[in-house]
């Protein structure tokens, strides 16, 4: 298995490499050369299977330079990190499934994947007598989940960028109470999208990425993609295990990477029948899906924060797919995009999009009053990024038809929110009730490349 650029500008490398690349050299993100494709037969002698034993079956297809008995380690000791056995449950509620993802440290579906990199850079980096300075950016999750990846683990440290004031508290005491020598918070006064930006001008510049060992923990790294394509197969086999009637899946959507990882399974075989893409007010991906309009707009803040993005990072690479794998395409689509601030399809790739994916956007009003209704249907608890997924899932998705909700955060992560619909206090897990008056260290500064880049020549080991 070789991996290739988006943009083309880089011969094929390993999947090792590619974990240490992040972002191609040239700009763009690395795929997979082929999707491995899995048989009906296959994917039944994978029924009753744990979370990791499946999660082997589908990450070692694309990964032929790390020993199966290594692979599976790292893959077990990931794992054994989360509270519950099932890794990533699944339950019913008011006729939709819930698919638990919160069950990590950080009680967010980032952990899944994050748990995993941070193994796999020290194994690389051990296995090369080589160091790593990570820089990331989040609007909340991503961050935390980061953090508690690589804390403590020998020759990396971690940057990472998130804006400051648009987390949530949690998120933020997440980060910033993590004092580790090799962790490092930016709060960066702006957007999320600046936070993005920044990081990828640091690593557009090769030479200051080389100097400084740059890579990279944003879902731009594909490991954090393939890490994610498990939990589709994983809820598949377990709602198919119940009943036989087509599966859909909605997921609340920001910067597309967790939808790609379903659009990935449904590539390599995996029968789902739709891909429901659920975004809030800053509905740049509806918008491109529903009425063929990727045109940037102002972010607006909202009580689902992590959704709060305009530029849609892992959205390149479903482009590179569109565009019938033209490197030059998608280039020039980029060039379009920084010089008029949007992206033009044809009629012909718009029918594609549609069939790959339906859209809806669910404003802050309904978010709140599903969390109330949910709540009062179920006695279930859904944070706000999965509540939008939950309330576009009941509306849009066949009732008849297995409807899979991603549950993407714990309530707690969001109890601000989540109080302000229900009106009582959301209970605190122990992992949160202990972050109160922990100390916290964090650097605010402006969304400046320069300040930015003088802080991390300053700080690297």
């Amino acid at each position: 298995m070789r991996y290739i650029s988006t943009r083309g500008g880089i011969n094929p490398i390993t999947f090792k490499d590619a974990v240490m690349m992040g972002l191609a050299s040239d700009g763009g993100l690395l795929l997979p050369q082929s999707y491995p494709a899995i048989t009906g037969e296959q994917l039944e002698s994978w029924r009753g299977l744990t979370y990791p034993e499946l999660a082997f079956e589908v990450i070692s297809r694309y990964v032929d330079d790390i020993p199966a008995a290594d692979l599976k380690s790292l893959i077990n000791r990931s794992y054994a990190t989360f509270k519950h056995p099932d890794v990533t449950p699944l339950v019913k509620h008011n006729g939709v499934y819930i698919l638990e993802l919160f069950h990590g440290v950080t009680l967010a579906f980032k952990d899944v994947a994050l748990q995993f990199l941070g193994n796999l850079f020290e194994y690389i980096l051990a296995e090369r007598n080589q160091v790593l300075n990570i820089i990331g950016a989040t609007s909340g999750d991503t961050g935390s989940a980061a953090i508690h990846g690589v804390r403590g683990k020998k020759g990396i440290s971690i940057f990472i960028l998130h804006p400051h004031g648009k987390t949530s508290a949690v998120q933020a005491m997440q980060m910033t109470s993590v004092t580790d020598a090799n962790v490092h918070n930016i709060a960066l006064r702006g957007t999320f999208d600046d936070c993005q930006d920044i990081v990828k001008e640091l690593f557009g510049d090769l030479e200051f990425k080389e100097k400084y060992s740059l890579g990279s923990v944003n879902s731009i790294n594909w490991a954090r993609v393939l890490a994610q394509v498990v939990y589709y197969f994983y809820a598949w086999l377990r709602v198919t295990d119940e009943i036989d009637v087509p599966v859909n899946f909605s997921v609340p959507t920001g910067n597309f990477g967790d939808i790609f990882a379903g659009y990935v399974a449904k590539r390599m075989g995996l029968p789902i029948d739709k891909l429901l893409l659920a975004t809030n007010e800053n509905n740049i991906l509806t918008r491109f899906i529903n009425a063929s309009d990727y045109s940037l707009g102002a972010v607006v803040s909202t009580v689902s924060p992590s959704m709060d993005i305009q530029i849609a990072s892992n959205f390149e690479r479903y482009l590179f797919h569109l565009f019938a794998e033209n490197p030059d395409r998608v280039k020039e689509a980029f060039v379009e995009l920084k010089g008029h601030g949007r992206i033009s399809c044809s009629a012909e790739e718009m029918a594609l999009v549609r069939k790959d994916f339906c859209s809806v956007s669910v404003n802050q009003t309904d978010t709140l009053q599903e969390i109330r209704d949910f709540y009062a249907q179920t006695g279930y608890l859904l944070d706000p990024h999965t509540a939008v997924g939950v309330k576009a899932a009941l509306d849009q998705l066949p009732p008849e038809s297995a409807r899979v909700c991603l549950a993407t955060a714990h309530p707690a992560k969001f109890s601000e929110t989540v109080e302000q619909s229900l009106g009582f206090q959301v209970p605190v897990p122990e992992p949160v009730q202990e972050l109160y008056g922990k100390p916290t260290r964090c650097e605010i500064m402006d969304p400046d490349i320069a300040k930015v880049r003088e802080f991390l020549v300053a700080h690297i080991g």
